[in-house]
């Protein structure tokens, strides 16, 4: 911070915390970032020295142009924690003020300091610094304001730009260094999702097959399990077993993860390390067991960037959750994108990954596999709201306008205290259960509402998608509108007792990227973007940057940090039974820092610490959300044996090196 002459003498900066919460992330419903200063202070005087009538200091916080005023609560000398800060970019000032409970600012400014996204820089200064001035602005165009533009004759098509958003000459002449991969000939079309009841001992086989669906007006090619997208969701009870028959005709090797069951290793459908991966024609048998309630899903684990993406997933409900209370119904909601360009959905790279520096956002939403979902919804009634994140990359920020949202579970487990929140932010492979109740006489609108960064204007735009309405007579989205639960709430499975966020952790792993062979264009636009990391990309504003990068230019790794040894080098080994606390930790020193959600194989955990701060609230995870340069800690159960997997969730992460492995022995 910086002091005016008045107060030479002044010293302070400022540490911005996350606001605590139930999510690793704290953002409002319009997905601004929550946070929590600590103001460190020293060398104030006495306020009278700097105006007759002062009495105190009290720390404010404003936007850069001074249009809009927070008071965050008095300060003196030392370290002070004030109130909530939510704005895109801001700066904080400290003033001398006749009274320290004034709730308007009129005092002298004796320290001021600019939030890091202050940083962002204007055009002009984009233009100079990476050598484009007096390149043709018209040449080369690509798709603006949401429209596709001019395709090359190469097989890729053109990647779309969102709308309101522009780019550098420069920019638009990248292309992928891969060839274009599209799916394989489909066999028919698909067939409306089906509801799968499972008893103990029962049989079910899944088929991969590619076939032919038409959804926001396009005709495609999709991968489907048993023509369904998404796939049968599964409905079992805990404590159960069922016989699955995978069954590959695809084009290319697959398999089947069951994420976040606490199964058999060999059965964890996660090539190589739990097994070979399925060629095509072949066939596997899974074993599948069921030993805690909550919402699951499956898709593969072989090049799921491109499997996933073309509709490889469904669900699972295994019922008997403790800590839940009734509701008037539940819905299962896989939530979910898809990338259309000019020639239809733009294709994947053959010999490795496209899109390898923020994943490959998609520019359509899908709900449970369909455009803006209808569902029915009364004035008063409580649904039960089942969410799973599919995309590849893209975190959503939902809320839904007009109701009272209250998170009841997470990914394996439920919340003792239920908090009410005004939005969920749910990162890729995450689960929450949230009950919604409706108020007022609707329709009620389901939406993701995020900040998404123009990284050429040097600014944030809003963005908000309807993905569904519920509206008083609608029929229900069968088959994922499920009977209600009833009944008293049982005890919950509450975890061993957790050490305080503090506590050293047993093991810290560092999460990065590297890159080469970058083009120029590239390489000086993320130099100039590495002055701020954003601790989250809620949206593709570098669409031909992110396109044409693949996984042969881009190196994510997981690091132990202590030995130095990354991704499969940094096996660990722990003994059944044992509780570690893992350290994750997102470096933000690389070219392009940004969120990972990161899931463990096979184990459960709950959250201690995000930067050293202890959430609200607690629930059984598989999966959470590290925001880009930030810290989680996470308390590790290592109860199921086995070697297992730890990686980013963004499926082009995971192709491009971010994972390692680790070992339960017996």
């Amino acid at each position: 911070m910086a002091a005016p002459t008045i107060a030479p003498a002044v010293r302070g900066h400022v540490i911005l915390d996350l606001a605590p919460g139930p999510f690793t992330l704290a953002v409002t419903r319009d997905g601004v970032i929550r946070y929590r200063p600590r103001l460190v202070l020293e060398g104030l005087p006495s306020p009278g020295e700097i105006a007759p009538d002062a009495t105190g200091y009290v720390a404010w916080a404003t936007t850069p142009l001074f249009a809009e005023w927070t008071r965050l609560g008095a300060v003196t000398n030392g370290t002070t924690a004030v109130g909530e800060v939510a704005f895109d970019q801001f700066v904080i000032v400290v003033s001398a003020e006749r009274d320290t409970a004034v709730t308007e600012r009129t005092g002298v400014l004796v320290l001021r300091g600019g939030s890091p996204s202050t940083r962002i820089q204007p055009p002009d200064f984009l233009d100079f610094a990476v050598g484009l001035v007096g390149v043709e602005r018209d040449r080369w165009a690509m798709a603006m304001d949401g429209h596709a533009g001019h395709a090359a004759d190469d097989g890729w098509g053109m990647v779309p730009m969102p709308a309101g958003f522009a780019m550098l000459p420069a920019e638009m002449l990248l292309r992928p260094g891969v060839a274009p991969r599209r799916a394989a000939t489909p066999v028919g079309r698909t067939v409306p999702t089906e509801l799968v009841r499972l008893g103990d001992g029962d049989s079910l086989t899944l088929v991969a097959e590619p076939v032919r669906r038409r959804v926001h007006g396009i005709e495609q090619t999709v991968y489907a399990f048993n023509r369904q997208l998404p796939g049968p969701l599964l409905w079992v009870a805990r404590g159960s077993t069922i016989h699955v028959r995978f069954e590959n005709r695809l084009d290319m090797p697959s398999s089947v993860h069951w994420h976040g069951l606490r199964l058999d290793h060999r059965m964890d459908g996660s090539p190589p390390v739990s097994q070979p991966a399925v060629p095509p024609g072949g066939t596997f048998a899974y074993t599948v067991t069921f030993p805690d309630a909550g919402l699951y899903w499956y898709h593969p684990h072989v090049k799921e960037e491109m499997q996933q993406d073309l509709g490889l997933s469904g669900n699972i409900m295994v019922r008997g959750m403790p800590g839940l209370s009734a509701v008037d119904r539940e819905e299962v909601l896989l939530l979910d994108d898809i990338l259309i360009g000019d020639t239809g959905p733009v294709p994947y790279g053959e010999e490795s990954a496209t899109h390898a520096l923020m994943g490959r956002f998609g520019n359509r939403f899908l709900v449970n596999g369909e455009p803006r979902a209808a569902l029915p919804g009364r004035s008063g009634e409580t649904i039960r709201l089942w969410f799973t994140n599919a995309a590849n990359t893209r975190t959503f920020n939902l809320s839904v306008a007009g109701a009272t949202l209250r998170l009841v579970a997470a990914d394996m487990g439920a919340f003792p205290a239920p908090p009410h929140v005004e939005s969920v932010v749910l990162a890729p492979a995450e689960r929450y259960a949230v009950d919604v109740t409706l108020g007022g006489s609707g329709p009620w609108a389901l939406v993701n509402r995020v900040r998404a960064i123009d990284h050429l204007m040097g600014r944030f735009v809003p963005q908000e998608d309807t993905l569904a309405i519920f509206a008083p007579g609608l029929a229900a989205f069968s088959p994922f509108h499920v009977e209600a639960s009833g009944g008293a709430a049982v005890p919950l499975d509450v975890p061993v007792d957790a050490p305080e966020p503090a506590a050293t952790p047993d093991l810290t792993l560092e999460f990065g990227l590297r890159t080469r062979d970058l083009p120029f264009v590239t390489s000086q636009m993320m130099r100039l973007d590495s002055a701020y990391f954003h601790p989250i990309e809620w949206s593709g504003t570098m669409p031909m940057m992110n396109w044409a990068t693949s996984a042969e230019q881009a190196e994510w790794f997981v690091r132990d940090a202590a030995t130095g040894r990354e991704n499969h080098g940094a096996e660990f080994v722990v003994r059944r039974g044992e509780r570690r606390v893992l350290r994750l930790v997102n470096l933000r020193n690389g070219l392009h820092a940004m969120q990972h959600p990161i899931h463990v194989h096979g184990q459960r955990f709950r959250v201690l610490a995000v930067n050293g701060v202890a959430p609200t609230t607690w629930a059984w995870k598989d999966t959470v959300l590290l925001p880009a340069g930030g810290t989680v800690d996470i308390l590790v159960e290592f109860d199921n044996p086995g070697r297992w997997m730890l990686h980013c969730h963004i499926a082009e992460h995971v192709e491009s090196g971010m994972m390692t492995t680790f070992v339960v022995e017996e």
